[in-house]
């Protein structure tokens, strides 16, 4: 099964018909796999700078302070044990990568899996273009595009343009095409994207 979507033009006005991959947007998504790539762009986004100090960092005297034998107590050696206040921490948070592998092919899958499923809820927008001559203002670029509460706009390159009007729009997001990722576009309602962006993906991804 082919499936074509409307393209609209600069004044939302359909302006053709776009026919798009089944590789890339006519699979059947599956949770897993797009639950396996979330996780593993959010562990990468972590920064792991968690630390506490251990008993080798705090300060404290190392002298045996109470007699080995007759004090009717534990044999204590150093105040900067962990049972003591001021101590150490046993076993505590240290600086580390939270990061792990992933497949190549399972980020790929992923990827068309989350473009399939923005295809198949009928949240994909096809755009001729998000070309701008000249920089456009916020409001000018909110009149196009003020029915959506949450999008995410891909182009085929950087948009420096599109950009900055998007900076100061809650609920907005701009990526070139080479940045799409799984994470973003499932957390928005709606992805924008413009022709020249869908051929670059499916180049890449088929």
């Amino acid at each position: 099964m082919i499936m074509k979507l409307q393209v609209l033009d600069s004044n939302n006005k359909e302006s053709g018909e776009i026919e798009l991959s089944d590789q890339v947007f006519g699979l059947t998504p599956r949770r897993d796999i797009l639950a396996r790539v979330v996780l593993w762009q959010l562990a990468k986004r972590r920064s792991g700078s968690h630390n506490v100090k251990g008993k080798s960092d705090v300060h404290g005297t190392t002298r045996k302070f109470v007699r080995q034998k007759g004090s009717g107590g534990a044999r204590h050696g150093s105040r900067k044990a962990v049972q003591f206040r001021g101590g150490g921490i046993a076993f505590g948070p240290v600086n580390r990568d939270h990061g792990f592998d992933l497949q190549k092919k399972v980020r790929k899958l992923g990827l068309k899996m989350a473009l399939s499923a923005k295809a198949r809820e009928g949240h994909l927008i096809v755009v001729d273009s998000l070309k701008y001559e000249e920089r456009i203002k916020t409001k000018e670029f909110l009149s196009r595009f003020s029915d959506l509460k949450t999008a995410l706009f891909v182009d085929a390159s950087n948009n420096e343009p599109v950009l900055r009007a998007l900076s100061n729009i809650v609920g907005y997001d701009y990526v070139p095409q080479i940045g799409a990722n799984v994470y973003d576009i499932l957390r928005k309602e709606k992805v924008v994207i413009s022709v020249d962006a869908i051929k670059e993906l499916e180049g890449r991804l088929i």
